[in-house]
């Protein structure tokens, strides 16, 4: 299981009450694709920087959360489906590698062929 980062913006400007149901029907949905939600971050209304003709703002949610690579596309597939959902990003969440400054790493690499030899 991977971990993923899901950018979540909502069209829910007048009623807000729909936040919280949308929320957690994607929790749900997350967890019925065989994943499990880690946190949930409500941003709050925020306006668009291109606003569309339609709409000049909408309400952001990040939520991180564990699941099956498969679990995205179909989630993907779910999200098209709601007409609530103005826009979503899922990404993975790659972890960094620690940094090792230049002269550690020559000295771990000829470490390392000095006890090849």
């Amino acid at each position: 299981m991977k971990r993923y980062e899901g950018l979540l913006i909502l069209d829910v400007i007048g009623n807000e009450d729909a936040e919280k149901t949308i929320i957690d029907r994607v929790q749900k949905e997350i967890e019925t694709a065989g994943g499990s939600v880690e946190t949930v971050q409500k941003m709050g209304p925020k306006p668009f920087a291109r606003p569309t003709t339609k709409r000049g703002a909408a309400h952001y949610v990040n939520v991180i959360f564990t699941a099956p690579g498969k679990a995205i596309a179909a989630l993907d597939g779910k999200f098209h489906l709601d007409n609530e959902m103005f826009r979503w990003q899922i990404t993975e969440i790659v972890p960094e590698k620690p940094y090792k400054p230049r002269r550690e790493r020559k000295a771990a690499a000829a470490a390392a062929a000095a006890a090849t030899r």
